[in-house]
């Protein structure tokens, strides 16, 4: 008979546990989360906005928009692993500097291979023309720069671009391998409300 109470206390007390837990979850009984409905931030449809742009990296020259913070170590390799370089590169609507701005491309890029030419990017696609003006569209990700075409990640962004997602595809429209600058082509696709 004892043990025939032992489980009828541990069933009960293990039921009312189980209803404390679900409920305190289902409720959001802890006070710094709740879910929400996307509405309430008034988010409507997802949509894809497709950008076509040119961004000018600038490394020497009067007007640089590239500047190296971190040397590479002297016994680096070939692909100067180790060097980290600061961005605030104009964003063009054609490849020549000279046609219409949009915007600014402004991050950090390192060397993090010591085998291939590739960077680790971290960066914010600042817009400042039309409807856009004022939002950024951020991406990290690594990027092969001897490949045709890389792809790189979208991972957010902010006005706009709230919530967003994508991808990135960059290729080289220009490089001048003695000077270090180069005119690169973006093609961003991104899921945004």
């Amino acid at each position: 008979m004892a043990i025939s109470i032992f489980w009828f206390k541990f069933i009960i007390f293990s039921f009312l546990m189980l209803a404390f837990i679900r409920t305190g979850v289902s409720q959001g009984s802890y006070g710094y989360v709740k879910a929400i409905d996307a509405k309430e931030l008034g988010l409507a449809k997802e949509k894809v906005t497709h950008f076509h742009f040119y961004v000018h990296d600038t490394i020497t020259g009067t007007n640089t928009t590239s500047v190296r913070i971190v040397q590479p170590p002297s016994n680096a390799s070939a692909t100067g692993f180790g060097f980290i370089n600061v961005m605030d590169d104009p964003i063009t609507e054609r490849p020549e500097v000279t046609s219409k701005m949009i915007g600014r491309v402004q991050g950090i890029y390192g060397s993090t291979s010591q085998t291939e030419f590739g960077l680790i990017m971290a960066m914010n696609f600042a817009f400042s023309d039309g409807k856009y003006n004022g939002s950024t569209i951020s991406v990290l990700g690594r990027n092969m720069i001897l490949s045709k075409v890389r792809e790189l990640p979208v991972i957010g962004g902010s006005g706009v671009f709230r919530f967003a997602k994508g991808y990135v595809q960059v290729k080289t429209y220009y490089l001048n391998f003695k000077l270090g600058n180069a005119i690169l082509e973006y093609d961003i696709y991104v899921l945004h409300y």
